[in-house]
């Protein structure tokens, strides 16, 4: 599910712009957009793998996790991220480093929605 190349997707270049940041003005309402995009599309708990570490994050490439939501919308305001259990713990990580693992239809697109939005550079 994890592309790493740049190249522009039409279909999801389409549904980005008119489906989840469609009436968007500025930065805190498309982080908003996409918040709530995720948050209901996204169906929960589901297992994911790391693909990719992060300084902010303490998951290390290849470990899985379980997800089971989102924090607070106010906690997405910078990095879309999603709440998981982990050493015994609940916290969050960007949504950017995990892949679901035999996700739903609906997870398995919108996940792969964000990672291209990420990996295209777009911002809020």
């Amino acid at each position: 599910m994890s592309y790493e190349t740049n190249k522009e997707d039409k279909v999801r270049e389409r549904r980005i712009n008119y489906s989840i940041v469609v009436d968007a003005y500025g930065p805190e309402e498309r982080s908003m957009s996409w918040y709530y995009y995720l948050h209901d599309s996204m169906k929960f708990p589901f297992r994911a793998t790391c693909v990719k570490s992060k300084p902010v994050s303490p998951l290390t490439q290849g470990e899985t996790v379980e997800v089971i939501g989102m924090p607070p919308e106010e906690s997405c305001q910078n990095d879309m991220l999603v709440t998981i259990k982990f050493a015994d713990r609940t916290m969050a990580v960007p949504l950017s480093q995990l892949e679901p693992v035999k996700p739903d239809k609906d997870t398995k697109q919108v996940v792969e929605d964000w990672h291209y939005w990420v990996r295209m550079g777009y911002r809020f």
